[in-house]
């Protein structure tokens, strides 16, 4: 990964001016970013696509860096990192070898497993949600036992499409094979994806709790989770699809129904406070489909407050 530096006036490099970080083989830090850009495309085209600029997108709109950082965040119930000594790296973006679509996912899968071996918080950005596929293989470092929350519009329990299996429409039916995924909760389905009866009754059939976003509305947040299983760690993917398009409108897939602000962030401050969150990863931006920034202005918000509600539930505290 290369250095990343920054120009005086000009958009961070990094996410909200947090150091940069160009070898993690020393690593020594709390929570790391890393973006993954490139998932394994179904058709050539697919290699570099507008998702795979979201990392950057993201990096780049945090222009009130500092302001973000530290003056108080009503979020949070104070600044971002509480007035703590909390390492916060970014790693830049993982890098891809067109000539071998393969390669980045080795390269993603090796990159995570040290940051996550090392117990420092993941947070990925993709990307499409096939980027997930080598952060959950790289999850296997930690030697835990680990629930996999989703939040997302589709199932994504297709085995194959066009004879590739660690595309977009896989990472859950890959994450049921992995053995130290112990156990599913998949929140805010809705609309038509990819899934089938079959690919549906598979995911029953393993042991899925599939929530609908209408059900989510319906019974309130703090429901969903209760049935979130106590006593493990977890990992927390987010396909921005599972949000309104109202504050999420820069995706490929828009669905009418997704979750809200409101509901998003009190999803992650009830899973941060409920138990260990290993990482996390946000996929599927496509920042040429936003419109006046809605869906970055969230995407800084999501993280924000994950990394804010994990410092103050105490993961860092010696």
């Amino acid at each position: 990964m290369a250095k990343l530096t920054q120009v005086a006036g000009s958009p961070p490099t990094t996410f909200l001016d947090f150091p940069s970080m160009d070898s993690i083989e020393n690593l020594n830090a709390d929570i790391a970013v890393l973006g993954i850009p490139f998932g394994m495309p179904y058709q050539p085209s697919e290699m570099a696509n507008d998702q795979s600029l979201a990392p950057d997108a993201i990096r780049q709109f945090s222009t009130y860096a500092h302001e973000t950082r530290e003056h108080f965040d009503f979020d949070l119930g104070g600044p971002l990192l509480d007035e703590r000594d909390i390492r916060v790296i970014d790693c830049g973006n993982v890098t891809a070898d067109l000539s071998d679509p393969a390669e980045h996912y080795r390269r993603a899968e090796a990159v995570a497993g040290m940051i996550l071996g090392a117990g420092t918080t993941l947070i990925a950005l993709g990307g499409d949600h096939g980027v997930t596929i080598p952060v959950l293989q790289a999850l296997k470092n930690t030697g835990k036992s680990i629930t996999l929350v989703h939040i997302d519009a589709h199932l994504d329990w297709r085995n194959e499409v066009n004879g590739e299996t660690r595309g977009y429409s896989s990472p859950i039916r890959r994450a049921s094979e992995m053995p130290w995924i112990s156990g599913i909760v998949q929140i805010g389905m809705r609309g038509v994806g990819s899934a089938r009866i079959k690919e549906v009754n598979d995911a029953k059939t393993f042991g899925a709790k599939i929530i609908t976003a209408y059900e989510l509305h319906q019974r309130g947040v703090e429901s969903v989770i209760d049935e979130i299983p106590d006593n493990t760690d977890y990992y927390l993917t987010i396909d921005a699809d599972g949000l309104d398009p109202s504050i999420m409108p820069a995706v490929m897939s828009q669905t009418p129904g997704g979750l809200t602000w409101i509901q998003i962030r009190a999803l992650i401050h009830g899973l941060v406070n409920k138990g260990r969150v290993l990482g996390m990863d946000l996929v599927e931006i496509a920042p040429g489909y936003d419109i006046n920034n809605t869906s970055l202005i969230h995407a800084e918000r999501l993280i924000c407050n994950f990394i804010g509600t994990s410092v103050r539930a105490g993961y860092y505290d010696q």
